[in-house]
C-alpha cells in the first residue's frame, strides 16, 4: 500500500458539483490531474505529494488522492524507496502519438537540418503551452559546436523570446489580445518592456516576415523566428534560428537567416499542401 493511502482515510470527498457562474463543461477533476502532470519539468524525475501540492496550490490531500488514480491508470510511477513519483509510460504513449501525427515534422526536418548547416546555429519547430513555448522537433549543424543547448521538449518562455514572439504574431486578433492580458497578469511590473519589444516584434513581422530576440531572452542567445500558421485550422507553430550571440550577429539574423527562414515556412507549407 502506498504511504499517501494513509492520508486517504477518513478524507471528504472533493466537492465535484460545479459552482454558480462556472463552465458546466468543464470538468474539475480532470483539470487538477493535469495540473498535476504539468508539475514535472525536464530534469527532475521525482516528485512528492507535498511538492506537488505547493505547485498546484491543491490541498494535500486532493493531490495523494490525484497522485494515487494517476498511478492506477498508468501515468504516474511510484517509488517506495524514495515516497514519490515519476511520469510513466502512459504520458510517455500520448506524446508520441501527438508528435508522430505531426507531418510537419517529417517534412520540415531535412530543411531545417540544412539551414541549420548553412547558419552554424540550431534550428528549431515549437509549439505553445500557456506561457511557454515547447520544442517539437530540433536540428543542429554539424559544423560547430557554438549551438544552443536545447532539443525537442525544451521550453523557452513565450514573451522574451523569438520562437515566442513569432507565435504570438501568427495568432488571430482575439486569441492575440487574450494571450497577451494573460501575459500582461504574469508580468505586472516587466511589461512595459515586454510591450515596447513585441510591438517591435509586430512590426518586424509585418514588414520582414519575422520576428527577433537579441540578447532580449538571454543576454547572451540572438535568434530569429517565423509563425507557422495552418491552412487547416490547426494551432500555430513556430521556426526559429538562433545560437550564441557572438557567433550569430544582428545582421546576419536580418539579411541572410530570416529571410532564409521565412522561404523554409514557405516551403513547408508548399510540401505539406502536396500531401
Amino acid at each position: 500500500m502506498l504511504e499517501e493511502d494513509v492520508e486517504r482515510t477518513g478524507e471528504a470527498t472533493d466537492n465535484n458539483e460545479e459552482e454558480p457562474g462556472k463552465d458546466r463543461q468543464f470538468v474539475t477533476a480532470l483539470a487538477r490531474g493535469l495540473e498535476v502532470l504539468r508539475c514535472f519539468k525536464p530534469g527532475e524525475q521525482f516528485l512528492g505529494n507535498q511538492e506537488i501540492a505547493k505547485r498546484t496550490d491543491l490541498p494535500k490531500p486532493t493531490v495523494s488522492r490525484l497522485t494515487y488514480t494517476l498511478t492506477q491508470l498508468g501515468f504516474l510511477n511510484y517509488s517506495e524507496v524514495l515516497g514519490k513519483y515519476s511520469l510513466g509510460t502512459g504520458v510517455l504513449s500520448i506524446g508520441n502519438a501527438f508528435l508522430s501525427n505531426m507531418n510537419i515534422r517529417q517534412v520540415a526536418r531535412p530543411l531545417m537540418q540544412e539551414l541549420a548547416d548553412h547558419a552554424h546555429a540550431s534550428v528549431a519547430l515549437g509549439a505553445r503551452d500557456r506561457l511557454e513555448m515547447v520544442y517539437i522537433e530540433n536540428c543542429r549543424s554539424s559544423a560547430t559546436s557554438f549551438t544552443l543547448n536545447l532539443d525537442v521538449n525544451s521550453r523557452i518562455p513565450i514573451a522574451t523570446t523569438a520562437m515566442g514572439r513569432a507565435y504570438i504574431c501568427g495568432l488571430p486578433e482575439g486569441q492575440r489580445d487574450h494571450l497577451l492580458d494573460q501575459i500582461k497578469a504574469r508580468n505586472e511590473e516587466e511589461w512595459p518592456r515586454i510591450k515596447t519589444h513585441l510591438e517591435q516584434a509586430f512590426r518586424d513581422y509585418q514588414e520582414k516576415g519575422f520576428c527577433l530576440s537579441v540578447g532580449d531572452w538571454q543576454k547572451d542567445v540572438n535568434a530569429v523566428a517565423v509563425p507557422f500558421i495552418p491552412v487547416n485550422g490547426s494551432d500555430v507553430l513556430s521556426f526559429n534560428c538562433g545560437g550564441p550571440a557572438f557567433h550569430i550577429r544582428r545582421h546576419m539574423l536580418e539579411d541572410d537567416i530570416g529571410p532564409r527562414l521565412v522561404a523554409l515556412v514557405r516551403n513547408v507549407h508548399a510540401a505539406l499542401s502536396r500531401q
